[in-house]
């Protein structure tokens, strides 16, 4: 029985000597990497610079009212179409008491100086008949009483004003009538009845009333990186496209590019313009999302492999040619001089053939 025992334990041992052994060899034996295989092939390479941005109409009017009041009566919508000088609202104007008061005093005043100077006047008219004053004299008088009318004239036009926004003379051109001052689409129609606007003035920008522009002016504005901006100049073609409008790509040219950058994100950006080509079966709305692909320089017909299969070691670029491929695959190391690159695809000017196949990325 002690010589049974023996041998199973001997034998335990062995299996756990051989099993250490087994593993061992595995964990040392070098793993056979496989890759997957390129063939290069001819195609076209293009190196462009892409911005991002927006559509724009070129030219958009800010319409503000030029008196402060409350608006009474919108004619139109957002969306319409709209000509020059078509009333878009009208705005009611609010009376402040204190300047109330001090018109209807101006007035009175100047009626009760009217009523004196008429009588003097009537009296030198009377006296230069008989020739009792000179004419001298006399266009004095007369002078004082034009002035005295205007005064009343003008005392009655502040009045007017005040409580209704303009003088009766001038109702013809009433500004309680908010009109527009370019033809082309209603953008945005802020204000709604009931609402107290502000006119313009040097210490205020004045309450917007409408937005209007004409929609079939429009430009691509958007932003390029400053390692790219020195790449483009003006009137280089572009292509546009719209992230609203599919499968469409729309021509421009490059009219704008900003001298001076601005930082976002801790990146600086250049301010770029595009005059944008639409066909006016195309709806375009602004402020639409778009992308600009400014095209810098194309090759065509040349062979072209995956921008991963090149390796880049201090500014020299090598491949790895398939020798053979059998249990394990054998590369050949060859240095190779590349052109053009479109981030996805790069162009081999020299070093390999189209008859040869090179090592892609390494396969799971």
């Amino acid at each position: 029985m002690r010589k049974v025992g023996r041998i199973i334990i001997f034998s335990i041992l062995l299996i756990i000597v051989l099993v250490t052994f087994k593993f061992l060899w595995d964990e040392s034996r070098m793993e056979i990497l496989s890759y997957d295989i390129i063939t290069p092939k001819l195609g076209t390479v293009e190196n462009t610079v892409v911005a991002t941005g927006n559509i724009e109409p070129r030219n958009k009017i800010l319409i503000k009212p030029q008196i402060s009041g409350i608006i009474n009566n919108v004619k139109k919508e957002a969306g319409e179409s709209i000509q020059k000088g078509e009333i878009i609202a009208n705005v009611k104007v609010t009376t402040e008491m204190g300047e109330l008061n001090a018109a209807e005093s101006r007035l009175r005043i100047a009626e009760i100086n009217l009523s004196q100077i008429e009588i003097d006047f009537a009296r030198q008219q009377m006296l230069y008949r008989n020739e009792v004053i000179s004419r001298n004299e006399f266009e004095l008088s007369e002078a004082s009483y034009r002035k005295a009318l205007e005064e009343q004239r003008n005392a009655k036009d502040a009045l007017d004003i005040v409580n209704y926004g303009v003088a009766k003379r001038f109702s013809g051109i009433s500004n309680t009538q908010i009109r527009s001052t370019t033809s082309g689409t209603i953008l945005n129609l802020p204000i709604k009845e009931g609402d107290y606007v502000i006119q313009s003035n040097v210490f205020n920008e004045g309450t917007t009333i409408a937005s209007v522009a004409d929609m079939t002016d429009l430009i691509f504005k958007g932003n390029v990186d400053e390692t790219e901006v020195h790449l483009l100049k003006n009137n280089m073609p572009v292509k546009i496209r719209i992230g609203a409008i599919s499968n469409k790509v729309f021509r421009a040219y490059i009219e704008y590019i900003a001298p001076e950058g601005k930082i976002e994100n801790g990146t600086v950006l250049y301010e770029i313009k595009a005059a944008l080509h639409t066909p006016d079966s195309i709806l375009i709305r602004a402020d639409y999302s778009a992308n600009a692909e400014v095209l810098i320089k194309r090759v065509r017909n040349v062979i072209i492999i995956p921008e991963a299969s090149v390796e880049f070691i201090e500014n020299k670029t090598f491949v790895y040619v398939l020798k053979s491929q059998g249990k394990e695959q054998i590369f050949e190391k060859r240095r190779v001089k590349v052109g053009l690159s479109d981030g996805v695809y790069i162009e081999i000017i020299k070093g390999i053939s189209l008859e040869e196949k090179v090592r892609g990325l390494q396969l799971d």
